[in-house]
């Protein structure tokens, strides 16, 4: 195996055993020593990576959740051909999306409280907050959606959906995705033209 490739795999050990730890126990209970010693590296690799050391290797954990979601949310609503469906199918598999544990512990509580709102928030808008917006712009474009400021409505929208996210996963309750889900597209529909 060469150099180049014996680092990647460096990373991704790192970021995988990160993944599961920061997942499980949250980013305050894990430390360092535990996640070299998991990943079989030494401080000095971790940090070769990761100049910043944890906040660094949490900043890319945190990417490639937001990135496994975004992609689901746009692969989901991408299969509809119809504008209004795309959007709801988008709401739709980010909330079920936010059911999941470790999407739920890393994305929505860890990521705003280990990085700031700010610098979450700027990560957040580099993904599904930008496809959210860019739904709701077709949608008003094409007169579904009365006529109003894209910005506060996506930002309103998306900072619904993430408490709904949060609430989701402290109820622990399977059939309250179906009662948020009936909630929001109720609040939805509210905006059509």
């Amino acid at each position: 195996m060469g150099r180049v490739e014996q680092r990647e795999r460096t990373r991704a050990e790192l970021l995988a055993v990160s993944r599961r730890l920061f997942a499980t126990r949250g980013y305050a209970a894990v430390g360092l020593a535990e996640i070299v010693r998991e990943a079989g590296v030494t401080k000095g690799a971790l940090y070769h990576h990761f100049e910043g050391g944890k906040t660094d290797l949490f900043r890319a954990v945190l990417a490639q959740v937001q990135d496994e979601v975004g992609r689901t949310v746009a692969t989901t609503a991408g299969a509809e051909t119809d504008p209004w469906d795309r959007l709801l199918a988008g709401c739709r598999a980010f909330l079920t999306a936010s059911t999941d544990h470790a999407v739920r512990r890393i994305m929505l509580l860890d990521g705003p409280a280990v990085l700031g709102w700010s610098e979450w928030r700027a990560m957040d808008e580099g993904g599904s907050a930008r496809h959210l917006a860019d739904a709701l712009t077709t949608l008003v474009e094409a007169g579904v959606v009365v006529p109003q400021p894209v910005a506060p409505l996506a930002r309103l929208l998306s900072g619904a959906m993430n408490e709904a996210a949060l609430w989701l996963a402290e109820s622990g309750d399977p059939a309250d995705l179906d009662a948020v889900l009936t909630a929001l597209f109720r609040m939805l529909a509210a905006m059509r033209a």
